[in-house]
């Protein structure tokens, strides 16, 4: 007979999802009700508004896809583009790549402008691009690229984009909560996150939000969006009604719950708390890096606080130490991804797990288990170093 799954307790510091909130984790045992309790439209109602707050906008068209980060990507560019169409992607890493695959399978063209993986988007070839081909409909590009921990000038871009008479689209789902976004100041088109990164929530939501551009391109469409789940014409009868909403799909009730809590505790703390907190536990783990004798890919100037490639010596086994940070300390980091795969650990300081505990514990397991496989490293040393950044 099977057993109950009882999973260990781990710390989770790789590149999502992130530690989950207690309070988040109760949100999630409350009672279920029906997707279209009056109770239950009531919440829907406030978690947009907070999500309004998170993402800094008044849009009317901000909601939370019944889904992951990735569909919430795909939400982004199967409702507003369609076959024909030229969208210019800037790729920095891995998830560039993914738009493209979305542009694609909605038979538009991707005109690609890519930069070295761990540099931050190069706003002159954007612009170049952007004026090689005035017939573009969209400029893409990733806020916080999660595969090397880069942050772009997601204003500055966006800026472009308007200059240019596109729309702009941002992947952030590693930014939302973590690093300062301004969707209204910023002139932000059509944005996406995640739920399991930077707001500490379980994974499986897809935050979103239109600009009323936007939204008058997906409800002028001459096609039908080629995905029924996520279209947003239908959807927005459920999310969006004033009066009387229409049934669309079962929403996963307790996950909405779970959001909502996480919403509400980044309110308490209030956005640029949150951002201030990441942002200095990132400079006590960089000290500690340091001291160890390790390296980041990333330029101090455009390294995300809240997730950071990490460089170690090619005599370091990869996978032997994330194994033994695992196994022994119960401590998860993440992998290095495509080009910068087996020389990389990603560390995340994401969301709940953004703390003085978790830095010190991370810092202080990785130099043991780096002594064990042969590196010289002084634990004290960088505990030290981390701490003199707490202390000032």
């Amino acid at each position: 007979m099977t057993n109950s799954f009882h999973p260990p307790v781990r710390t989770l510091m790789g590149p999502g999802p992130s530690d989950v909130n207690p309070r988040i984790l109760e949100a999630l045992s409350r009672p279920t009700i029906g997707h279209l309790d009056p109770a239950f439209i009531e919440m829907m109602d406030e978690t947009k508004a907070l999500l309004q707050f998170a993402f800094q906008t008044s849009n009317a068209l901000t909601l939370p896809v019944s889904a992951p980060g990735s569909a919430g990507m795909e939400t982004v560019f199967t409702n507003l583009l369609e076959r024909g169409d030229k969208v210019i992607i800037c790729q920095n890493g891995v998830f560039g790549a993914r738009m493209k695959e979305n542009v694609e399978r909605c038979g538009a063209e991707a005109i690609m402008v890519e930069d070295q993986w761990g540099c931050t988007i190069d706003v002159d070839k954007a612009e170049r691009a952007l004026r090689d081909n005035p017939d573009a409909k969209a400029l893409a590009f990733v806020h916080a690229e999660t595969s090397t921990g880069a942050r772009s000038d997601a204003e500055v871009l966006c800026g472009l984009a308007a200059k240019y008479d596109c729309l702009s689209i941002v992947d952030a789902v590693t930014s939302l909560g973590g690093i300062e976004l301004k969707v209204d100041d910023w002139g932000v088109d059509a944005i996406y996150s995640g739920t399991q990164k930077c707001l500490s929530c379980v994974p499986g939501l897809s935050p979103v939000s239109f600009s009323d551009r936007a939204a008058e391109v997906i409800r002028n469409r001459k096609t039908k969006v080629q995905s029924w789940f996520l279209d947003l014409n239908l959807v927005m009868g459920y999310w969006g009604s004033e009066t009387k909403r229409s049934y669309h799909h079962t929403a996963p009730v307790n996950s909405l719950y779970a959001l909502h809590e996480s919403l509400v505790i980044l309110e308490e703390e209030g956005l640029e708390n949150a951002w201030r907190r990441h942002a200095l536990n990132y400079q006590a783990f960089a000290a500690g890096i340091e001291a160890l004798g390790l390296s980041f890919v990333v330029d101090e100037e455009f390294r995300l606080p809240q997730l950071n490639a990490v460089s170690f010596p090619a005599s370091v086994d990869d996978a032997r130490v994330r194994s033994a940070l695992l196994n022994d300390y119960n401590l998860e980091i993440g992998a290095g991804l495509g080009a910068l795969a087996g020389s990389v650990w990603r560390i995340g300081l994401m969301g709940f797990a953004s703390n003085k505990k978790n830095v010190l514990f991370c810092l202080s397991a990785l130099s043991n288990v780096l002594s064990d496989c042969g590196m010289e490293t002084d634990s004290a040393k960088a505990i030290a170093a981390a701490q003199s950044i707490y202390c000032n």
